[in-house]
């Protein structure tokens, strides 16, 4: 029998249970126990077996996150432990239902880790392109993916520049969920979801520092979050129709590179004075941004490794989140705190506009200094409005540096989970 401390009773909620069974089966991992199980209607209060569903998810996706380990390409596989069995001890529709749930996200989210962990000489906005396409084929899901030359068709100009630099070409991946005609909801709600994909980040002709850049082939973790969430989505069948819109480029300082004082013209109309290239993940979403509001979303939410600045703020903790509208944000952060992923809402006022103002172009790509995390939102704001529409910035969350008691380091899929709870929140 292993004990291990759940915390406060009175905050003992399913976040807090997916985490104390990631702790056990990794504890237990490493001394070579390969199987366990969890006797669950008896570490939950009497007033939440209602929701024991929600509990029984996030035990589930505890034990498989806790399972995980990003060693795929070590070719010693001594020293590798996993878990081969992790039992919900009990009976029951909610039970079941929770144990399912529990399953897909937590596959989905190893999976989409999976994706971020692999080396840039391996994954490439070709290869992503390519992943999330038999992804689609074996869950059901609608696939577009266009090439270099449709890009520029369409005038995707935000996009085609920060890819300029690479001998890799960029691709533009959509994914679209539709509900069956006799579950989907009478709300005209349809989502998009939008996830930046730089499968590595050198900063281009603004070239990154050495030290830590390999860390830079996590800058695709807003991409895998909704390539994930929509493998979820495709097995759970909310009843809303979901679309992932994912930009995929690699930024290098190529002798093709996009330089500081370029001009580019994104899908939009508006142009964009380009005063530093390392500031390309708002370029690419620029272009994304306007293609979802083009094909019929209501509702947009991107997530992307953005901004350092963001990390300065909120460090490792919290995600920063902004929005353009009050209702829609309340209930992203319902999902959230369901699904205990940390959020902390940041300021969107006109003011801060001031500093992307340009004396040659629309907008400048970078608003200097200071409220960098705010700037960069309030430039994808530009090619949001006017729909309801959220900015996640996870640099400071989409990947750990070490390992934690309840999962190895390295890409966390955030916020892929509080996606997916928002696909049922949305449409009440």
């Amino acid at each position: 029998m292993l004990l291990a401390g759940g915390g406060k009773r009175d905050q003992f909620a399913p976040p807090a249970l997916r985490k104390l069974t990631g702790t056990a089966v990794r504890f237990l991992k490493t001394r070579g126990i390969s199987n366990a199980a969890l006797a669950l209607e008896t570490a939950v209060s009497s007033s939440a077996i209602a929701h024991l569903a929600d509990y029984t998810s996030a035990a589930v996706e505890g034990a498989l996150l806790g399972n995980y380990e990003g060693d795929r390409l070590k070719t010693d596989k001594s020293a590798s432990k996993f878990m081969t069995e992790f039992v919900i001890l009990g009976s029951g529709d909610h039970l079941s239902a929770g144990v399912t749930r529990g399953r897909i996200l937590g596959e989905a989210q190893n999976w989409a880790r999976d994706l971020a962990n692999e080396p840039p000489n391996l994954m490439t906005p070709s290869v992503l392109a390519e992943r999330a396409a038999e992804m689609a084929a074996a869950y059901g899901l609608g696939c577009e993916i266009f090439d270099e030359a449709k890009m520029r068709e369409l005038g995707m100009g935000a996009l085609l520049g920060v890819a300029m630099g690479s001998a890799e070409p960029p691709r533009f991946i959509i994914l679209r969920y539709t509900p069956d005609a006799a579950s989907a909801s009478k709300s005209s709600v349809h989502l998009g979801l939008v996830g930046k994909g730089v499968t590595f980040d050198t900063g281009g002709i603004s070239i990154k520092p050495a030290e830590n850049m390999d860390k830079m082939k996590y800058d695709m973790c807003g991409s895998t979050a909704v390539l994930g969430a929509m493998r979820a989505i495709a097995q759970l069948k909310p009843s809303i129709p979901v679309t992932a819109l994912v930009p995929t480029v690699e930024n290098m300082p190529g002798s093709r590179s996009q330089r500081p004082g370029d001009i580019v013209k994104t899908l939009s109309g508006k142009t964009v004075e380009v005063l530093n290239t390392d500031a390309e993940g708002r370029l690419i979403l620029a272009d994304a941004l306007t293609y979802a509001q083009r094909i019929g979303c209501t509702h947009l939410v991107d997530a992307a490794t953005l901004t350092g600045a963001c990390v300065v703020a909120l460090g490792a903790v919290n995600t920063g989140a902004f929005s353009s509208e009050d209702a829609f944000f309340a209930k992203w952060q319902a999902a959230a705190l369901a699904e205990g992923e940390k959020m902390w809402r940041m300021p969107l006022d006109d003011e801060y506009k001031e500093l992307l103002k340009s004396p040659f172009a629309d907008l400048h790509n970078i608003g200097g200094r200071y409220g960098g995390a705010i700037t960069a939102a309030l430039f994808l704001k530009e090619f949001a409005d006017p729909l309801p529409w959220i900015h996640l910035d996870i640099a400071g969350t989409a990947y750990i540096e070490e390992n934690k008691p309840f999962m190895a380091k390295g890409p966390t899929a955030l916020p892929l989970r509080t996606f997916v709870r928002l696909t049922t929140l949305i449409s009440e």
